[in-house]
């Protein structure tokens, strides 16, 4: 109960750092109106945030593995709070991408520690499910970030954007106050060097892994990114094109703590593999269907795919015991921000054919991510079990 009671603060401290996430996509129509930046201008300020962020994780967590050098969660989310906010209050373009560059490293200094401490508090035999309840925190926070980005923005203008500073000083000075400094070593590295019975881990296993979470990363911020103008062509509202994302959001959420819980019991692997493929039928259905069919197959989508995320990241942490700050790094890091760059290439899809055309397309990056998943070479348990037991 003590450990569960640590992840899930870890797991609050995780909705607030990623709450800052989104804020500068929310905000980047007001930037353009209130400063004139044409749409290239604009999206280097969340181009520069999203590199800042995803090539620095992997060095933070070579620091937290090799060096045994951690900066204290609560003043990672400190600084992500302090900067994003303060974009609002500058009117220079150097200094609002210098804000987003720091934001960002308050972003990629909580990764890295914050996963290194749920991997030494987590039995493997809960390792999944323990895994899922840290990683829906920033999942929530994902969704609501652009939420409280538009109603700060919409009640008080740019400036009102120090308003969404108050949850990460509340939340810096509580875990400055309940957790203790970070430890000089990590515990993980010390099992392994006494000798733990976890499979050892090859550069080849991480390097499948990273990859594959990559092209589902692809897939998962491209059905975010052109989910709402889809639905607005197929004539829903703004509003309702983006609650039905929302929900889709939400669904994911659930599929995280279901998938992480199942994959204890029944195994890693597989769990996501099916977890995988399940996503894609329901996919191809919403996308030549419309009404309550068409919503029920996006929100089961959703809840698949997402799904498999904090498996994937169980799956890293047992694969490199004793370096889970860099593989952590990767995993939210190099391969989100690789998959977010996939993005692009839908866009130019979209472009040269059609926007359901490119949504079809991304049916590709989930079958490359599965193909990959399953080379990943990582124990059987259900199929292990079996080929013993016929044996």
């Amino acid at each position: 109960m003590k450990e569960k009671r640590a992840i899930w603060a870890l797991s609050a401290a995780h909705l607030i750092t990623d709450l800052y996430s989104p804020v500068l996509p929310a905000i980047l129509p007001l930037l353009i109106s209130v400063h004139g930046y044409s749409y290239l201008t604009a999206g280097i300020i969340v181009t520069v945030f999203q590199l800042a962020s995803s090539f620095t994780q992997p060095i933070v967590g070579w620091l937290y593995d090799k060096k045994g050098i951690a900066i204290h969660i609560s003043f990672s989310v400190l600084i992500g709070s302090v900067f994003i906010s303060a974009v609002g209050l500058v009117d220079s373009y150097p200094l609002i991408l210098a804000f987003a560059a720091i934001g960002a490293l308050g972003h990629a200094f909580f990764h890295p520690g914050a996963l290194g401490t749920v991997s030494k508090l987590a039995e493997d035999s809960s390792r999944g499910r323990l895994t899922s309840y840290f990683v829906v925190g920033g999942n929530l926070g994902f969704a609501i970030g652009p939420v409280l980005a538009g109603a700060a923005v919409g009640l008080f203008g740019l400036e009102g954007m120090i308003v969404l500073v108050l949850p990460g000083l509340v939340t810096a000075f509580v875990l400055k106050w309940i957790l203790p400094p970070p430890a000089a070593k990590p515990a993980d590295q010390e099992r392994e060097m006494q000798g733990g019975s976890v499979p050892r881990p090859t550069v080849v296993a991480a390097a499948l892994l990273v990859f594959g979470s990559a092209f589902r990363a692809w897939a998962i911020f491209g059905a975010m990114a052109f989910l709402p103008t889809y639905l607005t062509e197929c004539g829903l509202s703004v509003t309702n094109a983006n609650l039905a994302v929302t929900v889709m959001l939400l669904c994911g959420v659930a599929g995280q703590v279901v998938g992480g819980t199942i994959s204890d019991r029944y195994g890693r692997k597989e769990y996501t593999l099916f977890g995988v493929a399940a996503a894609i039928p329901p996919f191809w259905v919403f996308l030549h269907s419309q009404g309550t069919i068409a919503f029920v197959a996006l929100f089961i989508f959703g809840f698949f795919l997402w799904s498999t995320f904090s498996v994937t990241v169980a799956m890293a942490h047992e694969l490199v015991p004793g370096s889970v700050g860099i593989v952590s790094g990767l995993m939210l890091g190099l391969a989100v921000g690789a998959g977010g760059a996939g993005v692009a290439v839908s866009g130019y899809i979209a472009d040269m054919f059609s926007l359901q055309f490119a949504l079809f397309g991304l049916l590709a990056p989930i079958a490359m991510a599965f193909l990959l998943f399953l080379l990943v070479p990582f124990p059987w348990r259900l199929f292990g079990c079996r080929a013993r037991s016929s044996a």
